[in-house]
């Protein structure tokens, strides 16, 4: 499919979730002393009495969390990644995933969306909500999967962990297709390379593929918003018609992640493709704003293209001017650096 024209939506999540409450009475919202930061202010204003703020207390949180699942309601935990998957890991496992209970564990500030520095990170949340069993993982990538995602968490029987998009957000997909559990979307058909992209980085895949296509390369791009399960048939056969092999691209580290996810994939099907791995490459990220993070770490629309001259072992003339040139002007104003 061609993507459509970008558009920029302000704090869709905020919007989604008043509305999602008012279909769903069923649905509580908790918070960890992050309300505002994390676009739950507005469903606190809208219904106080379905409102749970825990201060920095997370572990409680969690716990709390399990305990109003199992007297049937949903639970909605709002706060940062990190604050999910480091401190409470084990009331998330025990409280909540043990027990396959459906609460919905909402992470903000995912990756390198954050200039706060290592603290403020999550780059190993993938990884370890993933080997949880019974965990369903997913990743937004633009304001189209913000706006759907919380209908596809409530169709889950069991808990959900969401990476979660926050402030300023690209449109990338059609505001009438909505995310799917477990599938794909197509963005683009070719048989030279398979490009794997999630969250943030199918933004800037974006921009490298339709610069690859002018170049006149046969390039497959998929964008993985579901990443645990991963089964989707899709993704199996674009790795399996990629003469060249097959690019991931993410904001994690490639440990336990997206890529590791592919790699798994490709080995239970046996696949012969070669596979690179674009994300973390085993390390931390220091604080600075989105775009040199970005660059910094070789997670950007430059870094793939030079991926895909590896992986085909050929020159393909494109520099950052050319990249430059495709980039959405309307995209300026969400590019400045947030405010954890």
């Amino acid at each position: 499919m061609n993507p459509p024209p970008y558009e920029v939506v302000t704090r869709p999540h905020r919007e989604n979730l008043i509305r999602f409450g008012a279909a769903h009475p069923e649905v509580l919202v908790l918070s960890a002393d992050l309300t505002a930061s994390c676009e739950a202010d507005g469903f606190r204003a809208a219904w106080p009495d379905r409102f749970f703020s825990f201060g920095m207390a997370e572990q409680n949180l969690m716990g709390f969390a399990g305990g109003l699942a199992r007297e049937g309601f949903f639970p909605y935990v709002h706060t940062f990644a990190v604050f999910i998957c480091r401190r409470p890991f084990d009331q998330v496992a025990m409280a909540i995933a043990y027990p396959n209970l459906p609460v919905r564990l909402i992470g903000f500030l995912p990756g390198l969306t954050t200039p706060g520095g290592v603290t403020h990170q999550a780059i190993d949340d993938l990884a370890l909500m993933r080997l949880l069993p019974n965990m369903t993982v997913l990743e937004c990538g633009d304001a189209t999967e913000v706006e759907s995602v919380l209908a596809v968490a409530q169709a889950v029987p069991g808990p959900v962990y969401l990476r979660q998009l926050r402030g300023e957000l690209p449109r990338l997909f059609p505001a009438d297709q909505p995310m799917r559990l477990d599938h794909a979307r197509v963005l683009a058909s070719g048989e030279d390379v398979c490009v794997l992209s999630s969250g943030i980085c199918t933004e800037e895949a974006l921009r490298a593929t339709a610069a690859l296509r002018a170049a006149g390369l046969g390039v497959a791009h998929l964008h993985i918003s579901t990443l645990k399960p991963f089964t989707d048939p899709q993704v199996i056969a674009a790795i399996a018609g990629a003469r060249h092999g097959v690019i991931t691209m993410e904001n994690h580290s490639i440990i336990g992640g997206l890529g590791s996810a592919v790699a798994e994939l490709m080995a239970t099907q046996g696949s012969g493709r070669r596979l690179l791995r674009l994300g973390l490459q085993d390390c931390y990220a220091h604080g600075a704003s989105r775009p040199y993070l970005l660059r910094e770490y070789g997670l950007d629309a430059l870094a793939l293209v030079q991926a895909v001259e590896r992986l085909t072992g050929s020159a393909l003339g494109i520099d950052a001017d050319t990249l430059a040139a495709v980039r959405p002007q309307t995209m300026a104003s969400a590019e400045k650096t947030e405010d954890l």
